[in-house]
């Protein structure tokens, strides 16, 4: 039951970070500025941009929420999130020297000028179906705390998500970012080792539950949750906002070591998450899975700390739901309003309309979450990664590393059939999993086009 003294506790945690936020505002002076933070940022503010977006609704309650329902299989999102970010500080000198500020824009550079709007709309898409996943989080949150009506419950999520970013773009990801990451370790960490305590420990834990699927990562079957973790992998590496960050760093030592600092500190918050999911599956199994974690903060944390936490976790779910708006804002104006629409714009017109593209995508995300409010949240995140994935992942890695060596149609064409083989494969309902599908269209297209460069070269 939500008290006084948790509210007070929320309003005094979400001011501190509203004071960030409102600095943050202070940085921006250009579009620059607010799509890739004039190219200076530091270590803590590259971490805490990729950080502040990956570490969201889905690592967070629908980790516990799937935790709940499997176990141990629900850590493949912040796991693979974690190595993904490892790949990042690989890719992180490539990324940073070559001047985009949009993975399209660096697509661009290898397969030509019509490969930026394809990806460009491709990527958005997949990362749309994501914010959706945020705002279903934040309707558990919100509906846990309070009892107001989902629908509700979804359009204050929307309003916040636009708060958190529209003023401040990538240094308000950020910085608020960061003082998000420190509420959200001390958080996670009492829940945790509370919840562990609580369960019995590993003697608790081990009388309570069967090893499978329980204690197996791949406990809803090996194809199932290979599928999940590699998703993760390649929709990490093939998503605006943390390529963003990498595009953000003062210079490529900087990049590197915020993807490092990352892939550190990602995993440990899965693994807090899946405790309570299963303390209250042993304890309370006919709530709500979704509502695992909010209900656990109501019942068994001092108020204080519980109204910390609960608010900590609504800037998390916020938090990522405005990243991933950014990236989607950047990539629209940058990649379809200047280049194609309005190559004339002036940059405080490129500026407002980032901005509007922000509230417009995020309000659109209502009518998808309406019809799913009992959907699982993390569905939506492994199929949006998934679909980023097929449309950037192997196109970017060729770039990279076979650069002049790919004839450019082949490219092009990998970035249309990728993504589009996934949303045909979902739809007919294939046994294998999209992302494999998609993954071997755009890798095969991609081999075809470097023999053909081979042979005519």
């Amino acid at each position: 039951m939500l008290t006084q003294v948790h509210v007070i506790s929320m309003v005094f945690t979400l001011a501190i970070v509203t004071v960030v936020g409102v600095y943050s505002i202070r940085q921006v002076k250009t579009s620059a500025d607010f799509a890739v933070g004039g190219r200076s940022m530091g270590v803590s503010l590259v971490a805490g941009t990729i950080m502040g977006t990956v570490v969201g609704g889905a690592s967070t309650i629908g980790t516990a929420q799937l935790a709940f329902k499997v176990g141990f299989s629900a850590w493949w999102f912040t796991l693979g999130a974690g190595i993904a970010c490892l790949l990042l500080g690989v890719l992180a000198k490539p990324l940073r020297e070559s001047g985009a500020s949009t993975a399209p824009q660096f697509l661009v550079k290898a397969y030509g000028e019509r490969a930026g709007p394809v990806a460009s709309v491709f990527s958005s898409l997949g990362i749309f179906l994501n914010i959706i996943g945020q705002i279903l989080s934040a309707v558990a949150l919100l509906t846990s705390m309070f009892q107001v009506p989902p629908l509700l419950a979804a359009f204050i999520a929307v309003v916040l998500v636009i708060s958190y970013v529209i003023f401040g773009g990538v240094w308000g990801t950020g910085m608020v970012g960061v003082v998000k990451l420190i509420l959200l370790y001390i958080s996670l960490a009492v829940a945790g080792i509370l919840s562990y305590q609580m369960i019995g420990g590993l003697p608790g834990l081990t009388a309570t539950f069967p090893a499978f699927p329980w204690f197996s990562l791949f406990g809803r079957g090996f194809n199932t949750d290979a599928a999940a973790g590699f998703s993760l992998v390649v929709g990490v590496l093939s998503t605006q906002t943390y390529l963003q960050a990498m595009f953000s760093g003062r210079d490529v030592r900087t990049s590197r070591r915020g993807a490092l600092v990352s892939a550190l500190l990602i995993p440990p918050i899965g693994l807090a998450s899946i405790m309570v999911g299963l303390y209250m599956r042993s304890h309370f199994p006919e709530i709500d899975p979704r509502e695992a974690l909010p209900l656990f903060i109501l019942q068994f944390l001092n108020p204080w700390v519980g109204g910390m936490v609960l608010a900590t976790l609504l800037l998390s779910v916020v938090g990522t739901g405005a990243g991933l708006t950014l990236g989607i804002s950047t990539m629209l104006s940058q990649d379809i309003y200047k280049k194609i629409i309005n190559p004339k714009a002036t940059d405080s017109g490129v500026l407002a309309v980032t901005r509007v593209i922000i509230i417009v995508v995020t309000l659109a995300t209502l009518v998808f979450v309406g019809g799913n409010l009992n959907s699982l949240i993390l569905k939506w995140s492994f199929l949006s990664m998934g679909l980023r994935g097929a449309t950037i992942c192997f196109p970017l890695l060729a770039a990279i590393f076979l650069r002049n060596k790919i004839a450019a149609w082949a490219g092009r064409w990998a970035i249309i059939a990728g993504p589009s083989a996934v949303l045909l494969w979902t739809l007919l309902g294939g046994a294998l999993d999209p992302l494999y599908v998609g993954m071997a269209c755009s890798l095969l297209l991609l081999v075809i086009g470097y023999f053909s460069r081979k042979a005519f070269s």
